[in-house]
């Protein structure tokens, strides 16, 4: 992705949460009231168009399924954390997630939002549209998650590494380096209170080691189009040596199953979620 421009997948997604909100009640899956803000009128009535027509899903089948059930799965993730008590939240990658503005009780916490600064920018402009002045309690950290030290960034900017944070990574990891999870992962493991945890999706890695696979042939054509080329992923049935192994414990990974028998029921049982991606989370060792 180039410095100077917002994150294209990022906006590709804010353009499919804001579509399914604007469907009823009893059929949505996701709800996020802001997510149009960002979008051009023109740009979302047309993107609207190719999916109710159906050639979306032909193109990229399951695709929106998984992006709004993975919204919808870690809105609920989140305000779990809330009852039970958080101090801290963390949005890695961030893009144009809106939770630290929609979901409620988040705002008696710290919430630092952490992304490239072009997207930044621009979705601080498409806030200010809708909440002028934007709150106190969110803190904007521009990083880069390949070259720059996560901790330096959080500690600089008022982070408390004594409190209990969720960190959510929403969207991201595929598209880093394993060095640059490994190193995100250990700032976690190693920097946050008793009880904090971190929440993400990933691929299984078979998606890019095998040439013939549709899933993998479908993310290098998205590839190609948004300049964000897909990289890292987790062998299938180890997230949970994998994230043992770097510090965490507690490990719960949902599958496209689980989540299918979770949510898609009623009028959305025909709904399609692509196979080769899960969404797993895990409560660092620290204070245990």
């Amino acid at each position: 992705m180039k410095q100077n421009q917002s994150s294209q997948s990022a906006l590709g997604i804010a353009f499919f949460r804001a579509i399914e909100s604007q469907k009823p009640e009893t059929r949505r899956i996701c709800y996020d009231p802001y997510a149009r803000t960002f979008l051009p009128t023109v740009s979302y009535f047309l993107i609207k168009l190719i999916v109710d027509s159906g050639l979306y899903e032909r193109m990229g089948p399951g695709a929106v399924g998984f992006i709004v059930v993975r919204e919808r799965y870690i809105d609920d993730y989140l305000k779990a954390g809330l009852a039970e008590g958080l101090d801290q939240v963390v949005l890695l990658g961030a893009g144009f997630d809106t939770r630290a503005y929609r979901i409620p009780g988040i705002e008696q916490t710290r919430v630092f939002e952490i992304d490239y600064p072009a997207t930044q920018e621009t979705k601080r402009k498409g806030l200010k549209k809708v909440i002028d002045p934007l709150p106190g309690y969110v803190t904007f950290l521009p990083v880069d998650f390949n070259t720059q030290s996560l901790g330096e960034q959080l500690q600089n900017s008022g982070y408390n590494e004594q409190a209990k944070t969720l960190f959510i990574w929403q969207g991201v990891t595929y598209f880093l380096e394993a060095k640059g999870v490994d190193s995100t992962l250990d700032f976690i493991a190693n920097h946050a209170g008793p009880g904090s945890s971190v929440i993400f999706d990933y691929m299984y890695s078979e998606i890019f080691q095998d040439p013939n696979n549709s899933y993998g042939k479908t993310l290098k054509r998205v590839a190609k189009m948004s300049g964000e080329e897909y990289m890292f992923g987790i062998d299938r049935g180890q997230e949970e040596a994998f994230l043992t192994r770097r510090g965490f414990h507690n490990v719960h990974n949902l599958t496209i199953e689980a989540l299918k028998q979770r949510y898609f029921i009623g009028p959305n049982a025909g709904r399609a979620v692509p196979s080769d991606i899960a969404i797993v989370s895990a409560v660092v060792n620290k204070g245990e």
